[in-house]
């Protein structure tokens, strides 16, 4: 693809729908025989295999009444390991390279999370644990790359960007595929390392260069408060999208410091309308929570502990003073974004971290009253994303558009309540949208689950693993043969 503006992530991943929407009718006629082949690679062609996940398949597989279910699981689960993996063993120790499926970057939010269902397994598993302590350490390094980056090339020094970065009018660095500041981006990898050290108590990962990095956080975090002025990080696109570029010469629309941090980018990699993104900044709290004991209990930190702390402890005072919006119709609410000018957006969107999404992450309970109400708006037609067809209804967002529900959305909202017939419903939404093909995507149609986007996007995928899963643990009779 050229550097032309009209190349870019958003017209990559949805221009493939028209031509994948062909090749769901075969599929379709397949399933309706019954027939559900594998559609896992070869045993050959697999990029990693782990033991301990293909026993889990196997396991929770035979268990299942459904087997288009079962089936979309043991596709699903082990997509990543499958098809988007690179690990090798360096002197350095283990280094794992996890692209998003069809596009040939490392986003840290999204290889965090495509890896996250595994670490229930690593235990059992010291090959899955090595690859796991290989995403950490790649990850590392990629934060001391450029900490405000939300994606990066397999060769951390190459100086050649994805295709629709290579004009884009910011500080580009060796490495990065993409400069979009999203608060997001750094919170995901202190996630699974705190996870993947909570079970393992392996600290070989955690070293000086670690530290450094968790420093940079910090730093990156405090100056994104822009206390006193709008901090380093800029950027523009010449794209056909509003939501691909930052006004205001690249540093966004404007916010009152208030303590919250500013974002440039959504999850979605969407730039926000108002910076003070509210489900991300819940999400630094609990990062900064986690920074703060790794940096006690590993480092032996106690200075850089204490600035977690304290930034911490002000991100939560200003997430209570001021994340709030009075709804007409849903009352109090957390909104999407704010300004701190008294301005807010109530909306939602599918990419977690989301409002949808919060118990997932640990940043609130299920229970949590103000949770309970923003649910009930977020899964209302008064969320202008949220969209009911005759396929499925669920949440979307602007970086697909109208009418197209992405599973993300289905399958966060199955993951966050313990209520028997929704999580029964959202099973059957996504056993009747995947159009055949045995996998989640981006998004499809509301009305017409064969237009889609994105066949291959391995973070739906293992996410859809997950969420199987945690039932098999949790509420095992929705899934299990009577």
């Amino acid at each position: 693809m050229t550097s032309d503006s009209r190349f870019s992530r958003r017209n990559f991943v949805s221009g493939a729908a028209g031509l994948i929407a062909t090749s769901a009718v075969l599929p379709n006629a397949v399933l309706a025989q019954g027939n559900f082949t594998s559609k896992r690679p070869a045993a050959s062609q697999r990029r990693f295999r782990s033991k301990a996940v293909d026993a889990a398949i196997d396991s929770v597989s035979a268990k299942m009444r459904d087997p288009e279910l079962a089936w979309l699981f043991s596709n699903c689960l082990p997509n990543t390991l499958d098809t988007t993996v690179t690990f090798k063993n360096g002197p350095s120790g283990p280094d794992t390279i996890v692209v998003t499926g069809d596009i040939p970057a490392m986003w840290l939010r999204d290889s965090s999370a495509q890896v996250w269902p595994y670490l229930p397994f690593i235990t059992s598993d010291q090959d899955l644990a090595r690859l796991i302590e290989g995403v950490i350490r790649r990850q590392t390094r990629c934060i001391l790359a450029d900490s405000y980056a939300n994606a990066f090339m397999p060769d951390l020094s190459s100086r050649e960007p994805l295709s629709w970065s290579k004009t884009d009018r910011t500080e580009m660095k060796p490495g990065v595929g993409e400069r979009k500041w999203e608060v997001d981006s750094l919170c995901y990898p202190v996630r699974l390392a705190h996870e993947y050290w909570r079970l393992t108590q392996d600290t070989k990962p955690f070293g000086e260069q670690w530290a450094r990095a968790m420093h940079t956080i910090i730093e990156t975090f405090t100056a994104q408060q822009r206390k006193t002025s709008r901090g380093p990080y800029h950027f523009q696109r010449k794209a056909e999208t509003p939501y691909d570029t930052l006004s205001e010469d690249g540093f966004g629309n404007p916010a009152r410091p208030i303590g919250l941090i500013h974002s440039g980018f959504r999850p979605s990699d969407d730039s926000c309308i108002y910076p003070l993104n509210i489900p991300g900044n819940f999400f630094a709290v609990k990062t900064l929570n986690r920074i703060e004991e790794m940096l006690t209990e590993i480092a032996h930190d106690s200075a850089a502990a204490s600035q977690a702390s304290r930034l911490r402890t002000e991100v939560k005072s200003a997430l209570d003073a001021h994340a709030r919006a009075h709804h007409p119709t849903a009352g109090e609410i957390w909104p999407y974004e704010i300004d701190g000018f008294g301005n807010a957006l109530c909306m939602d969107d599918a990419n977690v971290p989301s409002l949808l999404g919060m118990p997932y992450l640990e940043t609130c309970s299920e229970s949590n009253a103000n949770y309970l109400a923003t649910r009930r708006f977020v899964l209302s037609e008064a969320n202008p994303y949220f969209f009911r067809g005759t396929a499925a209804e669920g949440i979307g967002g602007p970086h697909i558009g109208q009418d197209m529900i992405w599973p993300m959305g289905i399958i966060i909202r199955a993951l966050t309540t313990s209520d028997d017939n929704e999580q029964r419903q959202c099973l059957a939404w996504l056993k009747s949208t995947h159009a055949g093909t045995g996998f989640m995507h981006e998004s499809f149609n509301k009305d017409n689950p064969a237009k889609f986007t994105r066949d291959w996007f391995a973070w739906a995928n293992t996410l859809f693993g997950e969420l199987i899963l945690k039932l098999d643990k949790t509420n095992p009779k929705l899934l299990e043969k009577s």
